[in-house]
């Protein structure tokens, strides 16, 4: 019996294989690159599901994170030479891993600027975006560390190396919700050029200082790498714990300070002017002017008989906080929008170069910018979950940190909308999805490029574009270039190459939502991806795992081929032939992959009747080699064949998209 079936299964295989040589044919060609093993073979991540984290892209049940609260008090000097921020830190750490831990890691991100850096050492001598730029008086100076644990206090002697400070603990730090005290007094310079992410800039009326990586902070330590202790080195930003900030600067008394969340004191550092524009602001959809621009410098527009003045700031479950000072600060604001009706303000503080006098087009919109940006995320992905926003005109191009960003004081128009969307952007990506910036950069420029071109296209009715027409043509050309894969780490990255962390993985988002899964089923998963990690920390493995289950889809193809290679697309027509040379018979069309990705494809097949038809096939007809020959029920003969009608697809060779029978 075995042996009968076994036999009758080797003749159906055998028709099988006849009726495909014979009918559409599979073999690929030798000219072609493609070899579907290579996409569609067996994957094993490097994560597997555990309880921590599930096999199906959300947290475990025993999911945990650590938790970092600082209070921090510095203080803003100006000097002849200098300008310098003095500081002290108190970190309450609370360890809810289940490891004891002997030691803690604190980052020293000032310490990029110091001239004996990795950053500095590793920067081209050509320069980049990020370098130091040569400021030689940069770093922090710790003039003091000391631990509470235990009800003890005893004083360390830090162990500083490069950007990083690790201090050793005289008492293992308890699991599962033992809690430790870290003290640090620092002071540094704060650098002209921060590696465009802060740093000051000289305008008619005052400095603007745009403060940023100000005070030590803790590493992650998670279940994944444990302590996180890549060094800051300039293109790699960010990885934070979440934690409560309370935060308090005192500044000179005629400056202006804003800053990430919400301040404690307007009594004491507004005047009653003030405070009443703001409230009004509160309840406006228009923008109103809380220090007019006739106003910078006035002594009215500051309380008086105090030399210096401190502004107390409170921000609730934040991973980072920023602020900026400046005696040139215009500032205006208006009220936002989100889905709860829960109160948010929208902000802006720029020097009056800033403005734009005929257009009216200038940092005077910048509020309108991020109102409607951030009302745009909250109804779309996620609502804002803290109460305020502003947006800073200085010396950083573009910058984002919770609750403030600081961007490029001479933008206007069309591309201070983009800066100002794309920068407020990032508190979604990854402030509120608590990505890792520093290994894994296309997490949070990738995903905020894909929703930016969605803010585009919805603000002021498209006033600046629809920005949804996906760049398929220029991303075609310049991954030709493309020499490293977007999990190559950032520090890692050809520095020609660090923009395809943003474009390559847009496109690739833009093309599973309008391509492989349709807007429905991408939007459900995505939704859902952001729900589960909102204020936690995912890994790359734990977007694709979510990804293919709440869209009921292996996407492990797409994952393989787009993010951890750099291969390339072209797929193309070779063949139209009619079943016994008559039209009316249908038509036999050969579509050949030549290169080794693989996507869907839409064919565009026009008949010499007048007759046109799109067809769309999915990524499957490669799974089993590099050519798929379909039959078309043409009525008449085909006057041409077009792959990617819309040019929807980075396709590298255009010229074998489009088959004219007979040309």
């Amino acid at each position: 019996m075995h042996y009968l079936k076994f036999n009758s299964i080797c003749l159906l295989l055998a028709c099988l294989l006849l009726l495909q040589h014979t009918s559409i044919a599979q073999t690929t060609p030798d000219s072609t690159k493609y070899d579907h093993q290579d996409i569609f073979g067996p994957i094993t991540w490097p994560l597997t599901g555990t309880e921590v984290r599930s096999a199906s892209g959300q947290p475990g049940p025993k999911y945990w994170q650590n938790r970092a609260d600082y209070q921090i008090k510095a203080t803003l000097a100006e000097g002849t030479q200098d300008t310098t921020i003095t500081g002290e830190v108190k970190i309450s750490y609370t360890n809810n891993s289940p490891d004891k831990l002997d030691y803690l890691w604190l980052q020293l991100d000032q310490n990029l600027f110091k001239p004996d850096s990795r950053g500095a050492a590793t920067t081209p001598i050509s320069g980049d975006r990020f370098d130091v730029k040569g400021f030689t008086r940069g770093g922090y100076h710790i003039s003091s560390v000391s631990v509470t644990y235990g009800g003890n206090t005893y004083s360390v002697t830090p162990v500083i190396a490069d950007a990083r400070m690790q201090v050793r603990l005289n008492t293992p730090l308890d699991a599962k919700g033992g809690k430790i005290e870290v003290k640090v007094n620092y002071d540094f310079s704060i650098p002209f050029y921060g590696a465009d992410r802060m740093g000051r800039k000289k305008f008619n009326k005052g400095y603007v200082y745009e403060i940023a990586q100000w005070y030590p902070r803790m590493c992650v330590y998670d279940d994944v790498e444990g302590w996180n202790t890549l060094p800051y080195m300039g293109l790699g930003e960010f990885y934070c714990e979440y934690g409560d900030f309370d935060y308090y600067i005192t500044a000179p008394s005629n400056m202006i300070v804003v800053g990430s969340g919400d301040l404690q004191n307007p009594d004491q550092v507004l005047t009653p002017t003030q405070i009443s524009r703001l409230q009004e602001a509160r309840e406006s959809d228009k923008t109103v002017m809380i220090v007019k621009p006739g106003e910078v410098g006035e002594k009215s527009t500051r309380p008086e008989g105090q030399g210096a003045l401190t502004w107390h700031f409170k921000m609730i479950n934040s991973r980072d906080v920023s602020w900026a000072a400046s005696k040139a600060f215009i500032w205006d604001a208006a009220k936002v929008n989100l889905p709860s009706d829960r109160k948010c303000i929208a902000m802006s503080a720029y020097p009056e170069e800033s403005m734009e006098a005929k257009t009216h087009n200038g940092w005077e919109r910048s509020t309108e910018y991020l109102k409607n940006s951030m009302e745009i995320y909250s109804g779309a992905y996620f609502e804002y979950p803290w109460n305020s926003a502003v947006s800073v005109a200085g010396v950083a191009l573009g910058m984002e940190y919770p609750g403030i960003i600081f961007c490029l004081n001479n933008w206007k128009g069309k591309r201070l909308w983009g800066d100002v969307t794309h920068e407020i952007g990032h508190n979604w990506f990854p402030m509120i999805v608590g990505s890792n910036e520093r290994k894994y950069m296309w997490m949070d420029e990738g995903f905020n490029t894909f929703i930016n071109q969605y803010a585009s296209s919805h603000f002021n009715k498209g006033e600046y574009g629809d920005t949804t027409a996906r760049p398929a043509k220029r991303m075609a050309t310049s991954m030709l270039r493309n020499k490293d894969p977007l999990m190559t780490p950032p520090e890692a990255m050809a520095l020609t190459d660090y923009g395809f962390y943003y474009s390559k993985t847009s496109l690739a988002l833009d093309i599973l939502r309008n391509d492989v899964l349709g807007h429905d089923r991408f939007d459900y998963a995505f939704h859902n991806y952001i729900q589960q990690w909102a204020f936690k920390h995912p890994t790359p493995y734990d977007f694709f795992r979510a990804m293919n289950n709440a869209a009921g889809e292996d996407l492990n193809w797409l994952w393989k081929g787009w993010f951890f290679t750099t291969w390339k697309l072209d797929q193309a027509i070779s063949d139209v032939t009619y079943v016994d040379n008559d039209p009316v018979k249908g038509a036999l069309i050969t579509l050949v992959n030549k290169e080794k990705l693989a996507m869907p494809v839409d064919v565009k097949i026009t008949q010499a009747n007048g007759k046109t038809e799109t067809i769309h096939f999915p990524v499957e007809i490669w799974q089993r080699g590099g050519t798929w020959t379909f039959k078309y029920l043409s009525t008449a003969a085909i006057e041409s064949v077009v792959l990617d009608p819309d040019n929807q697809l980075p396709d590298i060779n255009l010229k074998n998209n489009t088959f004219k029978p007979g040309k």
